[in-house]
């Protein structure tokens, strides 16, 4: 039977008490936590060289048509496919806020400006677990850089180690961070390099041939 170890010796044994039913010692194991938009606020803001950062979560009626925007840039649009009218931007996003705490879309917030879309998701619960050897409480990023005048400066990289030590920090139960941009995606893949991800594995998923990327927490003082 499903769940059941294959060696019946390993299997829980029962105890009987006098009068009363049997008790079986094995306990139900318990769905993960998931990320809320609140844990996100608890982040707070964090101090980079190019000033306060701060994930804030998404409210569909005041960042849509800046989100919809990016999407539609051709830079973004070609690995994000999100471009065209707000309405599959917006479908995008509620089907995250909406879902079961996989994922928290959030806009990056660079010196006061909005400049950056992230997803903050558990990979362990996610589709991308059936693609690598996924551990409980694997913290997802997926990110892109809003303004084309934000990009080649380094300010990826520099924004993805800020968000990886906040996940760290903030989620102890969560041993390391992954990724998985697009192979194509070389200065993607560049800026989590950067930030002190570490090239794991090329990954074939159903949209793409992607790149994983994992930053672990053991090797954190050293980065």
């Amino acid at each position: 039977m499903q769940g059941e170890p294959a060696d019946p010796a390993a299997r829980p044994r029962r105890t009987r008490r006098t009068g009363r039913h049997p008790v079986r010692l094995r306990h139900p194991r318990q769905p993960p936590a998931p990320v809320t938009p609140g844990d996100i606020d608890d982040w707070g803001p964090a101090g980079t060289p190019a000033g306060p950062f701060r994930l804030v979560p998404v409210r569909v009626e005041r960042d849509l048509p800046l989100l919809a925007r990016w999407m539609n840039d051709p830079a973004v649009a070609v690995f994000w496919e999100l471009s065209g009218p707000p309405a599959v931007t917006a479908d995008h996003l509620r089907a995250q806020l909406a879902g079961d705490g996989r994922s928290v879309p959030c806009v990056g917030v660079l010196d006061g400006t909005p400049m950056s879309y992230w997803e903050v998701y558990r990979a362990d619960r996610d589709p991308l677990a059936r693609h690598y050897a996924a551990r409980p409480h694997d913290t997802g990023l997926h990110v892109l850089i809003g303004a084309a005048g934000d990009r080649g400066r380094g300010l990826g990289g520099v924004l993805l180690r800020t968000v990886a030590d906040l996940a760290l920090d903030h989620t102890p139960a969560s041993t390391r961070v992954v990724a998985e941009p697009d192979l194509r995606n070389v200065p993607s893949v560049t800026a989590f390099l950067n930030a002190g991800f570490r090239f794991s594995a090329e990954l074939d998923l159903p949209a793409k041939r992607a790149a994983l990327m994992i930053r672990d927490r053991a090797v954190r003082h050293l980065l």
